[in-house]
């Protein structure tokens, strides 16, 4: 895998880091196997979009997201690097694609939060996940000297933390997730 080709050009391939709560998100369903089982569903198409772009690393996020992909990010050689959240299953390769040809950039959710990073090279990750982590890391780029892009794709935006969430996005996830979601029926 080394290398693409983009537009007649040799790029290196990225380095993808995907941090995993494996527990599920408590507000994904009251029934933590179902949750687990949606959740590893929504990894799966994750990591699908992501293996066509570049090396793939998931990492479990029991320290918390940010130290999480920092301890990976330790590990990697110099290169480009993509964190892409394990909760945005509607991602394609087409759209990481477009948000590395802008790096530095990210991709906001709808409450501030950052579900998509893409960086020049490992040094440039802070561990600043959490409720406004989209403005604190447009920051930390500033402080670094690099003009970060903010990608609006919807693919990119629409993260899933609720049932409701994965319903109205449903018809653009993965097969995994509808699969999934087929499998647990609509809510009661």
């Amino acid at each position: 895998m080394g290398q693409r080709r983009a537009a007649g050009h040799e790029l290196l391939m990225p380095t993808v880091v995907i941090p995993f709560a494996d527990e599920g998100k408590t507000r994904l369903h009251a029934s933590p196997d179902v949750r687990r089982a949606l959740s590893a569903a929504m990894l799966a198409d994750v990591v699908a979009a992501c293996s066509v772009i570049g090396r793939v690393e998931v990492v479990t996020t029991g320290g918390g997201q940010g130290p999480a992909i920092a301890s990976a990010l330790a590990r990697v050689e110099a290169g480009p690097v993509v964190v892409v959240n394990a909760d945005v299953p509607c991602v394609t390769a087409a759209d990481l694609d477009a948000l590395i040809a802008a790096t530095p950039a990210l991709a906001e959710a709808k409450d501030g939060t950052t579900n998509v990073l893409s960086l020049p090279g490992p040094e440039s990750f802070a561990p600043l996940y959490g409720a406004g982590s989209a403005n604190r890391f447009r920051a930390h780029f500033t402080e670094l000297g690099l003009e970060c892009v903010t990608v609006h794709l919807p693919n990119l935006v629409d993260d899933v933390d609720t049932l409701g969430d994965l319903e109205r996005v449903l018809d653009r996830c993965g097969g995994h997730t509808r699969k999934a979601f087929g499998l647990i029926g609509a809510p009661a």
